[in-house]
């Protein structure tokens, strides 16, 4: 008896909670829509938050109970978009193919460092000491983070400097989001005209630091006839919704940091 009794009243316990659990389960079920999970499966679970949403699960809740856009998926591009529309009994929304731009052309041949560093080898690590080991602050650190994070292979250092692969970005963003100096955006895969430069400092610091850095001359922005470059704290940027190709403002550049990024 001794036992038994424990025995008895454990089995009694379990068998009480198993109901509790079970009358639970049916009071507070939710049922779900099956589209979700349907447009779920057609994502690429890449899960890099480019469509402005948490995860490639919450794209697809925002789809069928909130009307988010079916076009948002970078990483799955128009083959997502058309599932999806064929999931939700509708036409494919259109989209536009994207890749990320590094606006930084300092490599080893156009800048060096400001001293050695011995701890962890990540651009972020070195970011917390004075800004990074470069002579120019706002450059490529080029040990790899970027690189790390992505996992289409789109991205590699290059004696010292980040570089894309447009072909064989996916344009998730994920690379832009760890690099420390903001270098990286992402832009419409068909304008492939970039400034390859990110210096806020004037012209002639600019040139102390970096050979093939921005020196805010301002030639590009009046030889644009789009207005789509301007000079803002001695640097260029280009509007891509304005940019055509012409390849105007990198003819006229002096110093060429401006660079057709077609391949």
């Amino acid at each position: 008896m001794t036992y038994i009794i424990p025995a008895l009243v454990l089995g009694i316990c379990g068998i009480l909670a198993g109901i509790l659990l079970t009358v639970a389960a049916k009071i507070f079920h939710v049922e779900v829509d099956e589209r979700i999970e349907k447009i779920g499966a057609a994502l690429p679970q890449a899960n890099c938050g480019a469509c402005g949403y948490a995860g490639c699960a919450d794209y697809a809740s925002a789809i069928v109970n909130s009307g988010a856009e079916t076009n948002l998926c970078r990483p799955g591009g128009a083959d997502a978009a058309e599932k999806i529309a064929e999931i939700l009994g509708g036409e494919a929304a259109e989209v536009i193919p994207m890749t990320a731009v590094v606006h930084c052309n300092g490599d080893c041949n156009a800048t060096g460092t400001a001293f050695d560093f011995d701890g962890v080898q990540s651009c972020k690590a070195v970011k917390r000491f004075y800004g990074g080991t470069g002579l120019c602050k706002y450059g490529c650190i080029g040990l790899g983070d970027c690189v790390s994070v992505c996992e289409h292979n789109a991205i590699k250092v290059v004696n010292g400097a980040a570089k894309v692969i447009p072909s064989l970005c996916a344009a998730c963003g994920k690379c832009a989001n760890v690099c420390p100096n903001s270098l990286i955006s992402i832009k419409p895969l068909a304008s492939h005209i970039d400034v390859l430069c990110s210096s806020a400092d004037n012209g002639k610091a600019t040139k102390l630091n970096c050979k093939n850095g921005c020196i805010g001359c301002k030639i590009c922005e009046k030889r644009c006839p789009n207005g789509a470059i301007k000079v803002e704290n001695f640097h260029a940027s280009i509007n891509y919704d304005l940019c055509t190709n012409c390849g105007e403002c990198m003819a006229s550049c002096p110093v060429k940091v401006i660079h057709s990024c077609e391949k």
